[in-house]
């Protein structure tokens, strides 16, 4: 249910802190933004370079992937580099993990699922002997997070999903993640640890909406929100849009990552846009502009186009709303809502300052030029 009249930033779901490096996670902090590089870790040069231009668009935190232990080794030269939190991404291989937090890792990324497979809760005296094993495996990790100050999200998605809930419910739905996220968060706070950030993904977009919003009544954890898999531009971003739009909006979620078939800049692109929506990043203008109909006799699209280029070159940061209107159907009453306004008209416009006319008949051509100078007297 949504909050009437509300300001999501400041309804968010009361979480404990987690701690990533420098970075806070929990409701007293700013929603995370966070990507995931596409490079091969152990390629130290393209890594950091990639990371450097997620830096660049004000990506909080970034995770890599170990599939090997050169990429375990090649986290420690990375970080030397780089100025956000590194998450290293494991499945499978606790080794892995052990020799990511060694090699400096800030966060560690795993599914327990995968990391103690075929595993059916029991007793520990009812566990198989091999069991026992992978879960000494889990244990170490854990006793490594806490030597490090590291924290570690427990990941829950349909891949690795308990055979015994598979066997409950017949599919990895809403109530069967949240099943297994409860009992793992239960374990790992056995083992006193609780710098933890907790994910229930899906590639469906209304499980996945279900289940982060079944396990933010049950439990106080830092939420990561994900639509896995969403796949390509622009359906990837819709239904990242749709799912995380929706949980942000009812003050769900701590860090987003949206995952895209595409630059891992695009998901941080695209994660900004939701979260400025919903007035939860304000470190850049909001743009808004009107689709253009048969009234508007400006060219809007290009003026669109030089106004945001423009913002961005001029490195404007302040949270400030732009309107750019190609008519005044609309204009008047976006003008009073915006910090700076274009109002189009026949081959010229106004431009407007905290909804209050600055400047009138400018000629289409000197628009945009006089709406900057404006920008920049008063921005």
């Amino acid at each position: 249910m949504l909050f009437k009249n509300h300001d999501p930033s400041k309804r968010r779901r009361k979480t404990q802190t987690a701690t990533i490096g420098k970075l806070k996670l929990g409701n007293d902090y700013p929603v995370a933004m966070q990507s995931m590089c596409s490079t091969k870790t152990e390629n130290i040069r393209e890594t950091v370079a990639q990371i450097r231009r997620l830096e660049a668009l004000n990506c909080d935190l970034v995770r890599v992937a170990v599939p090997n232990l050169e990429a375990a080794r090649a986290i420690a030269k990375i970080k030397e580099r780089i100025k956000i939190p590194l998450i290293a991404d494991v499945h499978f291989d606790y080794r892995l993990a052990l020799a990511s937090l060694e090699h400096g890792a800030d966060k560690i990324r795993i599914n327990p699922g995968n990391i103690v497979p075929n595993f059916i809760f029991k007793s520990p005296g009812e566990s198989s002997h091999i069991t026992r094993i992978y879960l000494e495996n889990l244990k170490a990790i854990i006793k490594k997070a806490k030597e490090k100050k590291a924290c570690i999200r427990i990941g829950i998605n349909s891949g690795s999903l308990e055979q015994d809930l598979w066997d409950k419910y017949g599919s990895p739905c809403p109530e069967a993640m949240v099943e297994s996220a409860l009992r793992w968060l239960k374990f790992f706070k056995q083992q006193d640890f609780y710098n933890l950030v907790l994910s229930v993904k899906s590639s469906r977009v209304l499980n996945a909406i279900q289940a982060y919003q079944q396990i933010a009544k049950k439990c106080d954890l830092p939420l990561h929100l994900g639509v896995t898999e969403a796949g390509p531009l622009p359906e990837g971003a819709i239904k990242s849009a749709v799912g995380l739009g929706t949980l942000l909006a009812q003050g769900i979620g701590d860090t987003i990552r949206v995952s895209l078939s595409d630059k891992p800049e695009m998901e941080i692109i695209t994660a900004k846009e939701i979260l400025k929506s919903l007035k939860l990043y304000t470190k850049e203008p909001d743009i808004i502009s009107c689709p253009t109909c048969g009234r508007t006799e400006i060219n809007l699209i290009a003026m669109v186009k030089k106004v945001k280029k423009m913002v961005k070159k001029e490195g404007i940061t302040q949270n400030l709303t732009i309107a750019v209107m190609g008519c005044t159907v609309n204009a008047l009453g976006e003008a009073k809502e915006a910090d700076f306004a274009i109002a189009g008209g026949k081959k010229q416009g106004n431009i407007y300052y905290k909804g209050e006319l600055f400047k009138g008949n400018i000629p289409e051509k000197e628009l945009v030029k006089e709406f900057l100078t404006l920008i920049r007297s008063r921005g």
